[in-house]
C-alpha cells in the first residue's frame, strides 16, 4: 500500500526521541496512533518486526502511525528508566502526535514491554479510542490498573508466548475491566514466528471494527 513516511526527532523528557511518522497514502487518516516497541535492554527498537506489522496493520485500517525509540535506543537520548521513564517518553510522543493532528481521535498500541507502556499511559484517564496490546507479558508485576480501565482494550497474543503464557494471560484477562477483546494467533513464540501476516490482519480488522464503534 502507498504510504507517506517522515523521519523525525521529537522533544522528549530525557532529550530527543528518534521517530517515524507514516500516513496512509491512499486516503486521509481517520485516527492517529502511537506504537511502542519491546524492551530496550533486549534489542527492542521501532524497527522490530512485530512493531512494524502493528504499525502497518493500523495504517492499512486508515490510521496515521507514529513509531519512536525509547530513551537510550537508536538515536534517542537518555538511558533506560525502568518503565516509568518510558511511559513519559510515550506521553511526549502522544502529545506531539495530537498537536500535529488535533482533529483526529487517537489510539495507543505496543508490543511486549511496549504493551505495558501503552496500557499504563492509556488507563490514566479518558481519551484513548482504544488500546492495542500485542504479546502482553504477564510476569512483570500485576497490572491492577487494568481492572478499572474503561478504555476499549484489545489483546493479541501468540498461542505459544513464553512471556505471556495462555493460562496466565487468561486468568489476568478475566479481571480486566470491559470493554475488552482477546485474540489468539497460532504462532511459534512470543514474536509471532510464522504468523506475522495473521497478526497484521488481526490488527487491521480490530482497528477497523473499533473505529466504527
Amino acid at each position: 500500500m502507498p504510504r507517506r513516511i517522515e523521519s523525525l526527532s521529537l522533544a522528549g523528557p530525557a532529550g530527543c526521541l528518534e521517530a517515524l511518522l507514516e500516513e496512509p497514502g491512499d486516503r486521509e487518516p481517520r485516527m492517529a496512533a502511537v506504537v511502542c516497541h519491546p524492551h530496550p535492554l533486549f534489542g527492542g527498537t521501532l524497527h522490530n518486526k512485530v512493531v512494524y506489522r502493528l504499525a502497518r496493520g493500523l495504517r492499512r485500517s486508515g490510521m496515521v502511525v507514529l513509531r519512536f525509540n525509547f530513551r537510550g535506543v537508536g538515536s534517542s537520548a537518555g538511558e533506560y528508566a525502568h518503565l516509568e521513564g518510558e511511559v513519559e517518553d510515550a506521553r511526549a510522543a502522544l502529545a506531539w502526535l495530537r498537536e500535529r493532528y488535533p482533529a483526529l481521535p487517537y489510539a495507543l498500541a505496543g508490543f511486549s514491554f511496549g504493551s505495558r507502556v501503552i496500557t499504563r499511559l492509556g488507563c490514566e484517564g479518558e481519551g484513548a479510542g482504544f488500546l492495542m496490546a500485542a504479546g502482553y507479558p504477564t510476569r512483570w508485576g500485576p497490572p491492577d490498573y487494568l481492572e478499572n480501565c474503561n478504555a476499549p482494550k484489545v489483546f493479541i497474543q501468540s498461542t505459544n508466548d513464553q512471556y505471556g503464557p495462555r493460562a496466565e494471560l487468561e486468568a489476568m484477562y478475566e479481571r480486566f475491566a470491559a470493554p475488552k477483546q482477546l485474540h489468539w494467533i497460532e504462532a511459534a513464540d512470543h514474536f509471532f514466528a510464522g504468523a506475522l501476516e495473521a497478526l497484521e490482519e488481526r490488527v487491521k480488522a480490530s482497528a477497523e471494527q473499533l473505529m466504527l464503534a
